[in-house]
């Protein structure tokens, strides 16, 4: 049973029962249920539960035992859900607004019968919160910023999530025998790991056709604007989708600047200035002479710089560099030879060890670690030690079948509170890869959770730290750590970190990456994945890794499996 949920169910019940007005000593004991239930790893939680210990951990009595228990059979709290209903849906949302907490969330219903965020941002714009007893000047004005900080993070997908919409619409615009090209353009192309909207860029010399076609495509929920050259639609899914029509000596232009980014695009206009030239989304010109701008390469060329692509448009050295000609050669998705870190039926994923093996194999790959829960994360049916020697007997007899791939004996192992592992060291020194990582505790302090990464790494049999700051986009942030620390301590004892390529982690981000590059850690692009299809994800992880600057001797799984094995030997 994940610790999360169970936690969060415990702090929205204490929620609402202050903004209801509850008895403050039973708002408290769900606060501290909820604390230290996260302070357990999901091993420990189950250990509880399945040993019936629960009433053990400090802060549970026989009531939350209870709760606790039905939460791990059924997955919900029926009297959450009841709690729930008798309050307006809305008003729990205005607590996650940073300054507004279940005491301001009263006052703003009671008094102003505020029931949403819509609501809220309403009664600020005509003024009303000011005079309500109890909320200062400083408030409102704290109000504002966070209601402007959630409205940031809304409407923002999954880089994954833009790529189906992408594909999809682009299908549809491939259908029109007048169009000649298409291109995404925007962060997408750049491959931010969450995108807003999506830019689309098409070379056609019927734009009117191309309008009309666009905005009556199946999925369209509403048309935003419908021009000659360029409209924009929402699909029903809530996403934006612009469609922009050029001419063929525009093209390359256009998708310069509307790659972005912003700061990028600056920072080339005032280049071309320089040399006498000027830039826009239509081409390049020497005072009104077009110069180029069929394709972006033309482009780079009249400006006397090296291509750069489109992951590092972000103004971060790389105009210096192309200037020079020394941009590295970023990491191609065809330079990796295997993943190592997959599941298979032997703890939580979906398919055999065969199957996953295949699936590898017909990826290109010269091989695949295997690398199931270890012991004590139950709740992904971990492996006990003797399992271990069934499944290592399923390899051998595997390895022996397959040919042109190699199938490793791994194991995700369990980072406990104390940065111990769940394995014995003479388990541990049996496997080919070892890959470890924190389950639980995401909340401890930053000095706690930054020594059991740093523990990890100095154990002796650990090669790999895998989703290193714990994020899962949309359910919980990266966890506190000293990233510094960690990928010193990485350096120091010839550990590896890993970009997850999961589209829900993409841990580490760029700038981690980029970081762990600098410190000269190596890193390992992986997938993660509980079922064959999730090894395609592995292109996310690609993604990550070219935004972070890293070329093919930067990630271990370049290698070749002999010198593989070696460089991840302690």
């Amino acid at each position: 049973m994940e610790n999360l949920l169970i936690s969060k169910i415990f702090r929205d019940f204490a929620k609402i029962l202050e903004i209801k007005g509850d008895n403050p000593f039973r708002v408290r004991a769900y606060e501290r249920a909820a604390q230290n239930i996260e302070n357990l790893t999901n091993a420990e939680l189950n250990d509880f539960i399945q040993e019936g210990r629960l009433r053990e951990i400090p802060g549970i009595g026989e009531d939350l035992a209870s709760k606790i228990a039905e939460i791990a059979a059924t997955g919900r709290l029926a009297s959450y859900e009841d709690l729930k209903k008798t309050i307006p849906e809305g008003v729990l949302d205005l607590i996650n607004i940073p300054s507004v907490g279940p005491r301001t969330a009263r006052l703003l219903y009671e008094q102003l019968k505020v029931k949403s965020i819509a609501d809220l941002e309403n009664a600020i714009k005509k003024d009303r919160l000011r005079g309500i007893f109890g909320i200062k000047e400083r408030t409102i004005q704290n109000i504002r910023k966070g209601l402007e900080l959630v409205k940031k993070g809304r409407g923002r997908m999954l880089l994954s999530e833009a790529e189906d919409f992408a594909r999809k619409y682009t299908g549809f615009l491939k259908e029109i025998p007048k169009i000649k090209k298409i291109s995404a353009a925007g962060s997408l192309r750049r491959q931010k790991e969450t995108v807003r909207d999506i830019d689309m860029l098409v070379i056609s010399d019927s734009p009117g056709e191309i309008m009309d076609k666009f905005v009556k495509f199946s999925g369209v929920a509403d048309i935003l604007a419908k021009g000659k050259t360029k409209s924009s639609i929402r699909t029903e899914e809530g996403v934006q989708i612009d469609c922009r029509v050029l001419n063929e000596n525009s093209f390359g232009a256009a998708l310069l600047y509307f790659t972005g980014s912003k700061n990028f695009n600056i920072k080339i206009r005032q280049l071309a200035i320089k040399k006498g030239l000027k830039v826009n989304e239509y081409g390049v010109f020497r005072g009104n002479k077009f110069v180029c701008g069929r394709s972006e390469e033309e482009i780079f060329r009249a400006l006397g710089m090296a291509y750069i692509p489109p992951e590092l448009r972000e103004d971060s050295g790389e105009i210096e560099l192309a200037c020079q000609f020394k941009l590295p050669s970023l990491i191609e998705l065809k330079d990796l030879k295997g993943d190592l870190h997959v599941h298979s039926r032997w703890s939580d994923g979906n398919n055999s060890i065969m199957e996953m093996a295949s699936s590898a194999k017909e990826r290109g790959y010269s091989y695949i670690a295997i690398t199931d829960h270890s012991q004590s994360l139950k709740v992904a049916r971990g492996l006990s030690i003797a399992d271990l020697k069934k499944k290592k007997a399923e390899i051998d007899r595997i390895n022996k079948k397959i040919k042109g791939l190699s199938v490793l004996y791994g194991t995700e192992v369990d980072i406990d509170s104390q940065g111990r592992i769940d394995y014995p060291d003479k388990v541990l020194k049996g496997f080919d890869v070892v890959v470890a990582a924190i389950h639980g505790g995401f909340k401890q302090p930053r000095e706690q959770l930054t020594r059991r990464l740093v523990r990890a790494c100095q154990n002796k049999f650990v090669h790999i730290i895998a989703h290193p700051t714990g994020r899962l986009f949309g359910t919980r942030e990266a966890y506190d750590i000293d990233m510094f620390e960690v990928l010193k301590t990485a350096r120091e004892t010839n550990t590896q970190l890993e970009i997850n390529a999961f589209p829900q982690r993409l841990d580490l981000n760029d700038e981690n990456s980029r970081k762990a590059k600098e410190m000269g850690v190596k890193l390992a692009i992986n997938t993660d994945g509980h079922q064959v299809e999730q090894l395609d994800v592995i292109k996310f992880g690609i993604s990550v890794a070219r935004r972070g600057w890293l070329v093919k001797e930067d990630v271990i799984n370049t290698l070749p499996l002999n010198k593989l094995l070696k460089t991840i030997k302690k």
